[in-house]
């Protein structure tokens, strides 16, 4: 069976980009070290004990983007694990990466709207209501049209469970 593949570079920034519930994370813990992956998730809890605290939120992400600079000043593969669905979000981050003269690589989970209601329903950690998926989902459909033309080296887009269950992922050696 010839599996779809994700060729990445030894040393890249690579922006998951996906709503709420889309599986992010759980695509991070699957394909890439705890180590090299940043959460904003996990920065929020680092800041004040609860990941899904919105208050801390600006704050979480000035943590982000340190941690990311300081990986990627040393040639370190970095994985943001945000939803990074407007361009502005992600501007900051693309800043980073042509300050640190890297690669930058989108991977997004386009899901279908069925699925992100059927993870929602099951979800214990955290609710969002119907208006705030509804913005996510506008904002991934109006934002990430055009990825390839905002700088990213490499945009793969990966449009239902069965092809993220599927995906492989190759790193380029060291050069």
């Amino acid at each position: 069976m010839n599996h779809p593949t994700i060729h990445l570079p030894a040393s890249a920034l690579i922006l998951l980009i996906g709503v709420s519930g889309a599986g992010k994370s759980t695509f991070a813990r699957r394909h890439f070290l705890p180590t090299e992956v940043i959460s904003s998730d996990h920065c929020r809890a680092l800041i004040c004990d609860n990941e899904n605290d919105q208050t801390v939120t600006a704050d979480a992400f000035e943590l982000l983007h340190v941690l990311a600079a300081k990986r990627l000043k040393r040639r370190r593969l970095t994985v943001i694990d945000a939803t990074n669905v407007q361009a502005g979000a992600r501007q900051s981050l693309m800043d980073l990466a042509r300050q640190f003269d890297c690669p930058l690589v989108a991977i997004v989970l386009d899901m279908p709207e069925q699925v992100l209601n059927d993870r929602r329903k099951t979800r214990t950690d955290r609710s969002f209501a119907d208006p705030v998926l509804h913005r996510q989902r506008r904002d991934l459909w109006l934002w990430t049209r055009y990825l390839e033309y905002e700088g990213f080296s490499k945009v793969y887009r990966l449009k239902s469970p069965e092809e993220v269950d599927q995906i492989r992922i190759i790193r380029q050696p060291e050069q």
